[in-house]
C-alpha cells in the first residue's frame, strides 16, 4: 500500500501557510475581512478511487480495536471501509441495486452504537445494518422520502431513536429548480425507530419540518448534525444564489430564527459535526466547499459565532466529515475525516486543530 503521508518539510509548510494566508478573503458580517484559515497539515491522504464518488462519512470502533472509517460511494453505490488510524483499505460492502442490502447513489451515513444507517438518494430510503456483520437490520422512509440526502440520530430513550433525515426534492428536467416555498416544509423528515426481539427495525413516521418564509427557508439540504443537550439541529442550506449558510433548528423542528454569522461561507456549506466539549462547551465544524482548497470554518456551539478556520495543505472539494473525539490507536485525542475531492479520505489530528486555532483545550 502507498499511502500519501503528508508531513512535509519545515520550508514547504512555511510556503503554503504564505500562500493560504494572501488569499483574499470576501468580508465577514458587518463589513470586516474574513481572517486568512490557519495551516492544519493532514496526517494522511488516502490513494485515490476516482471510481467510487465519495460522499459522506462514519467512524465505528472494531472490538479488535480497529477503528473504521466508513464512506458511501455514490458511483460504485457501495460502501468503503477505511482503516481510520492509517486511510488503508479494507473492504466494499454492498452494490447497485434495489434489493435489501444493495444500494442506489447512497449518500448520508450515521452510526449510533452497534448500529449503521444509509441514506439512498434514488432508492428513497434509509436502510438500517448491525456492525460488524453488516446485517440487514430494515429499511424505512419509501413512503415519503423523495430524495434522502443526510442524516443524524438521536436516542429518544433506552429503547428508540430518533432520525432527522434531510430530504432534497428538486424540479425541472435538470432536478435543479428549487421548489415553491410552500413546499419546503417537508426539507426535514423525521421518525422514530425501535427494535424487535430479532433485532429488526420498526420505523414510525413523525411527520416533517422546515422554515417557508422568504429569507429563511431551507433550498437546498444535505448535511445536518445535532446538539442532544441543548436540544438544535444545524441544518446546511447549499443555496449559493442566495446565502449558502447553516441554520438552527429545535429539535421539534421549529427554527430558532438564528444562523451563522453572514456571509460565513465563500462557497456551498457542506457537512457539518458538533465537537463537544464537556456538557455545554465545544464547536460546530463545517465545510466551505472550496475546490482549490477547502476551508474548515468553526463556529461556537452556543452562540454559533465564528471561532476560526483552518485548511489542510491537500484536501479540497469536501463533502462530508466525521468528527471523532473517542481515542483510536494513531488518534489519542481524536480526529476529524474528511473526503478529498470525491476520490480519497483524509484525517487530521484534533490537537493539531486545538494549537493551529488555539481552541479551548479542554476539547482534548
Amino acid at each position: 500500500m502507498h499511502m500519501s503521508h503528508l508531513r512535509p518539510l519545515a520550508a514547504l509548510t512555511t510556503l503554503l501557510f504564505a500562500m493560504t494566508a494572501c488569499v483574499a478573503r470576501g468580508p465577514q458580517e458587518g463589513g470586516a475581512p474574513r481572517p486568512a484559515p490557519k495551516l492544519v497539515t493532514e496526517i494522511y491522504v488516502s490513494p485515490e478511487a476516482p471510481s467510487e464518488e465519495f460522499d459522506s462519512l462514519a467512524t465505528w470502533q472494531h472490538p479488535d480495536g480497529t477503528t473504521w472509517l466508513i464512506a458511501t460511494a455514490k458511483s460504485s453505490h457501495r460502501l468503503v471501509i477505511f482503516d481510520a488510524d492509517t486511510g488503508e483499505h479494507l473492504r466494499e460492502v454492498g452494490g447497485k441495486g434495489t434489493a435489501p442490502g444493495q444500494f442506489m447513489r447512497p449518500n448520508g451515513i450515521a452510526v449510533l452504537g452497534n448500529r449503521l444507517f444509509v441514506a439512498e438518494r434514488d432508492n428513497r430510503r434509509v436502510q438500517g445494518f448491525s456492525l460488524p456483520d453488516f446485517r440487514l437490520l430494515g429499511s424505512f422512509g419509501q413512503a415519503e422520502l423523495r430524495s434522502p440526502y443526510g442524516l443524524w440520530l438521536n436516542p429518544a430513550d433506552r429503547d428508540s431513536i430518533d432520525v432527522y433525515v434531510t430530504d432534497n426534492f428538486m424540479e425541472g428536467p435538470r432536478y435543479e429548480v428549487v421548489p415553491p416555498l410552500e413546499q419546503l416544509d417537508q426539507r426535514v423528515r423525521r421518525y422514530r425507530l425501535r427494535f424487535d426481539a430479532t433485532g429488526a427495525l420498526v420505523a414510525e413516521a413523525l411527520g416533517s419540518f422546515g422554515d417557508t418564509g422568504e429569507a429563511t427557508a431551507l433550498r437546498i439540504v444535505e448535511s445536518l448534525a445535532g446538539d442532544a443537550r441543548r436540544r438544535t439541529l444545524l441544518i446546511a442550506d447549499e443555496d449559493t444564489r442566495r446565502e449558502s449558510t447553516l441554520r438552527e433548528y429545535r429539535q421539534n423542528g421549529s427554527a430558532t430564527g438564528r444562523s451563522v454569522p453572514q456571509a460565513s461561507f465563500e462557497a456551498e456549506a457542506e457537512g457539518v459535526a458538533l465537537w463537544a466539549c464537556g456538557r455545554t462547551r465545544g464547536y460546530w465544524v463545517a465545510v466551505d466547499q472550496l475546490q482549490a482548497l477547502t476551508v474548515f470554518r468553526l463556529f461556537d456551539r452556543t452562540s454559533l459565532a465564528a471561532r476560526g478556520s483552518f485548511t489542510g495543505a491537500t484536501v479540497a472539494a469536501t463533502d462530508g466529515i466525521s468528527l471523532r473525539t473517542a481515542s483510536t490507536r494513531r488518534f489519542p485525542n481524536g480526529a476529524l475525516f474528511a473526503v478529498h475531492r470525491d476520490k480519497s479520505v483524509a484525517a487530521f489530528d484534533l490537537r493539531d486543530i486545538v494549537s493551529a486555532l488555539k481552541l479551548d483545550r479542554s476539547c482534548l
